[in-house]
């Protein structure tokens, strides 16, 4: 019985081209979340802002908005293994010239903003890129739910490790060494790259004009509620929920009085929670109701906020945070999966784009917000906020799920009545 589940949740692994696209971006993605919580610390650390700590990230995010329709173009139009290697070695020497620039003490805040906009625009032509092509690393197209959970728990397996092991180095040798190994870990992602053995790509035989391409994926988009719905769930979700981990730093500091070490281990056990439902996530079985899932993620993650944003005691606050972990990435993974699933093969590449648009649209909108409100209200009672209005997109999702089992159910109703009219003819 163990033997069966062991494989049912690794099945992806199957697949060479996966299992080494997987153990690339494993060291690459630590050395990521390294990075990411090494530059709010610094930030925080020499403005002592939480409204910077949203500027930050609405500087890392927002050029992706602006740009990840035209990513998500390119993907559809080119060899994404190649497109690939350019934003992968793009990443590589940003994070090379942040840990130079910290190193040789000559950074500042505006530089750092700088450099952080350079990586949003890196990421519009990446993230278009590297999520449609695990769909090309899988033979068993059946294998791709589960390909797709891994790959989130690989991300969150990093989340886990990358916070708490910069955490250490922040405390021994400073932020420099976390860029500088973050620069590093991309030698595995381009060697893993290297390796893949795919197909011979095979250009798109009419190429059409960008304008044409953009109303095509629009018009697509409209025309398929599956995707549709993600998109608005993700796009409401990015404004005014996702952005509840700026706050990370403010708690840290004020709520526990922490330093580095203790910032490290809020990120962590939220790390942690994520894994535990990426895990959960890749034993499903074939044909759960992934939209239900959703629902009950959504709970998760504003009960999480929630009972998070009013605790003192720091070893119960690690549980809700582990739940607020499990929550978000749950519903992120799922919201992943059922575009990737539901999108047709030459959409691919625009959907998660406009998927991406979604998030780096709002994300970087809620960062500024979610620091705004905080320095009137505190970031205690913002996080109380956004778990509530965690708790009312659970509501929309459950009137939806509801109102979708209605129309069935008169559907279903309906073409009986037709059978035994058609009968009786």
């Amino acid at each position: 019985m163990e033997r069966t589940k062991k494989i049912n949740t690794f099945k992806a692994f199957e697949n060479r081209n996966y299992t080494l696209f997987f153990c690339g971006q494993s060291v690459s993605q630590i050395g990521t979340w390294m990075q990411r919580t090494a530059v709010s610390w610094v930030v925080y650390s020499i403005t002592h802002s939480a409204f910077m700590l949203g500027l930050t990230v609405f500087a890392s995010q927002f050029p992706s908005f602006l740009l990840t329709l035209y990513g998500g173009i390119i993907s559809d139009r080119f060899n994404r293994h190649k497109i690939l290697f350019v934003t992968q070695t793009a990443s590589m020497l940003q994070s090379l010239l942040l840990a130079f620039l910290v190193l040789t003490n000559h950074y500042n805040i505006t530089l750092i903003l700088i450099l952080s906009t350079i990586l949003g625009i890196i990421n519009a032509f990446d993230v278009p890129a590297r999520q449609p092509l695990v769909h090309e690393l899988v033979h068993n197209k059946d294998d791709l739910p589960n390909a797709l959970a891994l790959n989130s728990a690989m991300v969150n397996m990093a989340r886990l490790i990358g916070p708490a092991l910069s955490g250490i180095v922040l405390q021994k040798f400073g932020a420099g060494i976390c860029f500088m190994l973050n620069s590093a870990s991309f030698v595995a992602v381009l060697i893993s790259l290297f390796l893949l053995k795919l197909p011979k790509y095979t250009a798109p035989a009419v190429k059409k004009s960008i304008g044409s391409e953009l109303s095509e994926g629009y018009r697509y988009l409209i025309q398929t509620p599956s995707i549709s719905l993600i998109i608005l769930i993700l796009s409401i979700v990015g404004l005014l929920v996702m952005p509840y981990d700026t706050l990370i730093p403010v708690f840290t500091k004020v709520v526990f009085n922490g330093d580095a070490a203790t910032f490290g281990y809020i990120c962590s056990f939220m790390g942690l929670g994520a894994i535990a439902a990426t895990l959960f996530l890749a034993s499903m079985k074939k044909g759960t109701d992934l939209k239900k899932v959703l629902l009950f993620s959504t709970i998760i993650w504003g009960a999480g906020l929630i009972c998070f944003s009013h605790t003192q005691h720091f070893a119960l606050a690690m549980v809700f945070a582990a739940m607020a972990g499990f929550g978000a990435n749950s519903q992120s993974t799922i919201c992943i999966t059922l575009v990737q699933v539901n999108a047709h093969p030459t959409m691919r590449g625009r959907m998660i784009s406009y998927l991406a648009t979604a998030i780096f649209g709002m994300l970087p909108l809620g960062s500024l917000l979610t620091g705004f409100v905080s320095q009137k209200i505190g970031a205690p009672n913002t996080m109380l906020i956004q778990g509530i209005i965690a708790l009312l997109i659970a509501f929309m999702i459950f009137s939806f799920l509801r109102k979708n089992k209605l129309d069935k159910e008169k559907q279903t109703e309906l073409t009986a009545v037709e059978n035994v009219v058609a009968e009786e003819i």
